[in-house]
């Protein structure tokens, strides 16, 4: 039998908890493990609850998102999904350079959220493809910034990955589309992070968008 994956709510609005917690409660294979009304709370939440996802909202009071997701990922924490809307495209931009591993939005179906918990849970990471483009784009100028001498070692293989990547699909998605195995992508994966000097799938799909790589909108 397969554990069942763990998370932790964090969000100042209890309305909004107590919806994410009946969301992943009905489903087989999620736990509710814990909950946090602000971001300050998170470090002795992930220690006590261990979580093996943070569910992170990015507007708190105290301390926002983008810190409580610093904090976690720079002390070796769970991987964070952030909870965004429409208009947190700066907040998001921030908090995926802290760190967190994907967002799904606020007003997304309940099996969205359910597929984004298990991506990051499982390494694969989740961006909403309905806004990933539009909040990317403030990484490039419009004609995309100079691509680094480090993408010329990326074999043509390795492209494919790291566009698909920022474009959204999971691990499983890659492997389906370019009919290779997961094993493969994650090989992939992990080249284009040594070659690249990236530490995670966000700063991957980040690089690719910044440089041109992948065209925004």
């Amino acid at each position: 039998m397969v554990d069942p994956v763990t998370a932790l709510l964090v969000d100042d609005q209890e309305l909004v908890r107590s919806g994410l917690r009946r969301i992943l409660r009905r489903r087989d294979g999620i736990v509710v493990v814990g909950e946090c009304s602000d971001g300050d709370e998170v470090p002795g939440a992930v220690a006590q609850h261990r979580p093996d996802v943070v569910v992170m909202d990015l507007r708190m009071k105290r301390v926002n998102g983008i810190q409580a997701t610093r904090q976690v990922t720079e002390t070796g924490g769970p991987p964070v999904l952030a909870l965004t809307t429409f208009n947190d495209e700066e907040l998001l931009s921030g908090v995926l350079r802290a760190g967190a591993a994907g967002f799904v939005l606020k007003d997304s179906p309940a099996e969205e959220l359910i597929r984004a918990v298990h991506a990051v849970a499982r390494g694969d990471g989740y961006l909403d493809p309905a806004v990933t483009g539009r909040v990317l784009s403030t990484y490039r100028t419009a004609a995309g910034d100079p691509a680094p001498e480090a993408v010329a070692e990326l074999t043509p293989r390795e492209l494919d990955v790291l566009t698909l990547m920022a474009k959204g699909r999971s691990n499983g998605e890659i492997a389906d589309e370019l009919v290779i195995s997961g094993v493969t992508v994650k090989s992939h994966i992990g080249r284009i992070f040594v070659k690249l000097g990236l530490r995670d799938r966000a700063a991957a799909i980040v690089y690719a968008y910044r440089h041109g790589i992948v065209a925004a909108g």
